[in-house]
């Protein structure tokens, strides 16, 4: 469907007036001359301007209201606007872990992949290389007040979790930079911190990625097990 143009308009308005000419036995007293083969007599009918625009006025509309019903229809079908994703049905859902100082809080959000049969450190996760801590978004470490992390000067703020998984050492990373994506490590110039963990081995397999607090004293221990292997760092303030 599109407009029609001005000499279509005019031309099928003539064609309409000639017809009633006819049908009335309008002659003028002469036979037809206003329908002699004239090869621009169509270009001299008076036509009023308000006929010559109600036709695209018309099928204007139509493209209008044609327009918005397909809109409309792919709206509330979802194609335009998608629902927004439920995270808690990825195959690695979203977790929080919180840790409780003296009124403060420290918050760890990130999402929990599973082993699913897989040897996890030493195959899935390489040794040796920045790993991301979870899966999906980068983790996030949120503190409302400074802390120690392992004994080291962390201020209040939000930062990115990352992790270098070894056999017997493994190594927390606080970056600064936040917002990126798990995988894009942004390097060690963005560093606030690296903080050795210590490991050791779980009683039974673990199947989803846990990222946990245990109260001790006046701070928390931060664990992170999957597999058999608990990675483990103090927090106090």
């Amino acid at each position: 469907m599109g407009f029609l143009r001005l000499e279509e308009v005019e031309q099928s308005i003539a064609t309409s007036n000639v017809q009633a000419h006819v049908a009335a036995g309008d002659f003028g007293g002469r036979f037809f001359p206003w329908i002699a083969p004239q090869p621009d007599s169509l270009s001299r009918v008076k036509v009023p301007p308000e006929e010559i625009m109600r036709k695209p006025i018309l099928v204007s509309t139509s493209v209008v209201l044609v327009l918005a019903a397909v809109i409309l229809a792919l709206g509330t079908s979802g194609f335009l606007w998608p629902a927004p994703q439920d995270k808690s049905k990825r195959p690695s859902p979203p977790e929080k872990a919180e840790c409780k100082l003296d009124g403060k809080t420290v918050t760890v959000d990130y999402s929990s992949p599973r082993a699913k049969g897989r040897k996890v450190f030493g195959g899935l996760v390489p040794f040796g290389q920045v790993w991301r801590a979870g899966a999906n978004e980068a983790t996030t470490f949120v503190t409302d007040t400074d802390i120690k992390v392992g004994g080291t000067p962390v201020p209040a703020g939000k930062y990115t979790v990352f992790t270098i998984p070894n056999e017997n050492k493994w190594t927390l990373i606080i970056s600064k930079k936040t917002g990126e994506w798990g995988t894009a490590y942004p390097g060690p110039d963005n560093d606030l911190a690296r903080i050795d963990m210590k490991v050791s081995k779980l009683p039974s397999p673990v199947e989803n990625f846990t990222i946990a607090f245990d109260h001790s004293g006046n701070g928390c221990v931060m664990h992170l097990d999957w597999e058999t292997t608990r990675a483990s760092a103090e927090i106090t303030k």
